[in-house]
């Protein structure tokens, strides 16, 4: 035991005297809305799910079993892993799995690949419960009205799809003015379920008994196989714990943990005790308990209010895609995309088309095809709880390789959370017949994306290097005097840093003239969150007039090269901005006849996506009239 105390020093230190400047009641309030919207909305199918897994109906003794199934599954899921460990885990500040995965992936040896593929499988799992998400907290919002009259029940369904819609076709708008309003609405929400649950559970004082584990332990001892059922519904009390870690770069840790501690979790668990004092006091309560817990004259607003809690939990997952493919596109696992900023100010604040209505269409035939929550919930949770799975594998060698933990405090504290995640892991699978193995299929299909792209990406680096000329053997060229040089610079694009551009070499070979400036530009995208200016840019000067610069971006930065060259003409680089011609190669992927680099499907799945991909002049913010591509076959 003595290998333990170090560690929980060490955690101890980090947690008392972590200060962060950010943590005001604006970052708090902002981490209300844009954090807690998935599990703050979580009471209004989580309990009602848990129910139908036994039938409807729970004696005294269950009721308070199951309500302390949920109240520990938010203590250790939550408020112990998430907040105490995974959040300290930042990269550069940075959270998400994927950035998880690139703090770990430069540290380990021969496990790089298997670190890799978890950390790229996580990341493809939020789509899948992103386009669960908005259609489930939707549905089971303006399903409350059912609890007054069964008159508008015909339109729930329609009304939800209206709604999807509209939410999805606003996001090219961009959501910085609404934003602001988020944080208000859900600190609004979280008073209201907490004083509905309060008001319920102080006419049932037994629900205290739940604080004692051993009565959900009990409980699952009990019922045997069937507990994984039930346990499946539990867990829908914890999705949307992954957001405190992938937000963590934008609102900062302190706002987030705070927020947790004093509004979130208090409320969460005031208003799932006072569904199940509801339940113990009504044994033969049908419908949802949560809507119950409300006088008939405020059901109505409560739907409404719940709608607008669900909508704003519904624009925070949008938004996380957005962020997280920008982050695999920085990092070279997804072709280049369209991105762009919907505010001058909010960073955050991005736009990705293609992303966003392929959400929609899916969020909108999950929403018609399963037509309620309580079937909805069938599918909802095997994306989240293998994302936090593999999170906890990640999360262990961060303790081991990154803070230098000790083989037996790392194992014991990423055993005890793994336990929990495979118990959750293995409820959800019994889900998979009924539209689980949906988000699991959409994520297996985005894995197989990042992965043909990173590797036909790097068939052609492969490729293109046997081009690339030798920077002696072009300096010898240069003093030919058949090579004459014109007024003018040019930039030439280039995949290498040691080597010239195969674009440049051609130039010289064909016409025998270059400009008098001539730049090979480099740009490298770091597995860190954001580069300091200083070390932004590298600038060598190779021969007279010839110049290399190295531009390095961070993963969830927005490259841009004029700026860029901006900095590289205050290091010496005689290059002005205004007056430059950028050239770029447009590449065509062919097969290779002779020795093909990847399988016949790979390649023509990698050649549809780099012929779609943006174009340099979109993701580096180059002008159009000075930017200029030449075609050339690369065989793979």
């Amino acid at each position: 035991m003595k290998d333990l105390a170090p560690a929980v020093r060490r955690i101890d230190q980090d947690i008392s005297s972590e200060v962060d400047p950010r943590t005001t009641v604006t970052t708090a309030l902002a981490a209300l809305g844009i954090v807690y919207g998935d599990l703050g909305t979580s009471p209004l199918y989580t309990y009602q799910t848990i129910l139908g897994t036994i039938d409807g109906h729970a004696s005294v003794v269950d009721a308070i079993a199951l309500l302390s199934l949920v109240v520990w599954a938010l203590i250790i899921t939550v408020s112990i892993k998430y907040c105490i460990f995974v959040m300290r885990a930042d990269n550069h500040g940075e959270g998400g799995i994927l950035a998880l995965m690139a703090l770990v992936v430069g540290r380990v040896g021969g496990q790089a690949w298997v670190l890799t593929v978890l950390g790229l499988f996580g990341a493809a799992l939020l789509y899948g419960d992103g386009v669960i998400t908005p259609a489930i907290s939707v549905l089971s919002a303006l399903e409350g009205i059912n609890v007054v009259t069964d008159a508008f029940k015909p339109y729930v369904l329609p009304a939800t799809l209206v709604i999807l819609f509209v939410l999805f076709a606003a996001q090219a708008r961009g959501t910085a003015t609404i934003g602001r309003v988020f944080g208000p609405v859900m600190l609004l929400w979280f008073v209201t379920i907490g004083v509905l649950g309060v008001t319920s559970a102080v006419q049932e004082p037994r629900v205290l008994l739940a604080l004692n584990p051993l009565l959900g332990a009990g409980f699952l001892v009990r019922h045997g196989w069937h507990s994984f059922i039930v346990l499946g519904g539990v867990f829908l009390a914890v999705t949307g714990g992954e957001a405190l870690y992938a937000d963590m770069g934008g609102i900062g840790r302190n706002p987030i943990r705070s927020g947790w501690y004093v509004v979130v979790l208090p409320s969460l668990l005031l208003c799932y005790a006072g569904q199940t004092a509801l339940v113990i006091r009504n044994p033969a309560l049908e419908g949802n308990p949560f809507f119950h817990l409300a006088p008939d004259w405020a059901v109505v607003p409560l739907v409404v209010l719940a709608t607008l809690a669900t909508i704003i939990a519904s624009q925070a997952i949008i938004t996380g895609a957005f962020s997280l493919t920008r982050q695999a596109m920085q990092l070279g696992w997804f072709p280049g995309i369209n991105i762009r900023q919907t505010s001058d100010r909010e960073y955050g604040q991005i736009y990705v088309g293609v992303v966003n209505w392929t959400m929609m269409v899916c969020t909108i035939l999950l929403a018609y095809s399963f037509g309620s929550s309580d079937r909805l919930a069938g599918a909802y949770g095997t994306a989240v709880s293998t994302t936090m799975l593999l999170t906890t594998a990640l999360l262990f060698h961060a303790m081991r390789d990154v803070w230098r933990w000790a083989v037996l405090p790392a194992a014991l504290v990423c055993g005890s959370l793994l336990c929990v995640d495979l118990g959750f892991f293995a409820a959800n699978l019994l889900k998979l017949t009924q539209g689980g193995w949906v988000p699991l299929a959409l994520a297996g299909l985005i894995l197989v994306v990042m992965l043909t792209w990173h590797r036909g990406m790097d068939a052609v680096r492969r490729n293109t290097a046997k081009r690339e000329g030798e920077i002696e053997a072009f300096i010898v060229r240069l003093r030919d005097p058949e090579v004459s040089r014109v007024p003018g610079t040019a930039v030439f694009l280039s995949r290498s840093a040691k080597q010239l551009p195969p674009l440049l070499v051609r130039h010289l070979e064909q016409f025998k003239t270059i400009p008098e400036v001539v730049v090979s530009l480099t740009v490298q995208f770091r597995p860190v969150p954001r580069i300091s200016e200083p070390e932004r840019v590298t600038v060598e000067q190779m021969a007279e007039g010839v110049w290399h610069v190295a531009v390095q971006f961070g993963f969830v930065e927005i490259p841009n090269i004029p700026m860029a060259l901006v900095h590289a003409q205050a290091q010496g680089c005689p290059i002005k901005v205004d007056n430059v011609l950028y050239l770029g190669s447009h590449d065509e992927v062919i097969r290779n006849p002779t020795a093909p680099r990847l399988p016949a499907w790979q390649r023509r799945l990698f050649a549809f996506m780099y012929l779609n991909a943006i174009r340099a002049s979109d993701r580096f913010e180059l002008p159009p009239e000075q930017f200029v591509e030449i075609g050339r076959q690369i065989a793979l």
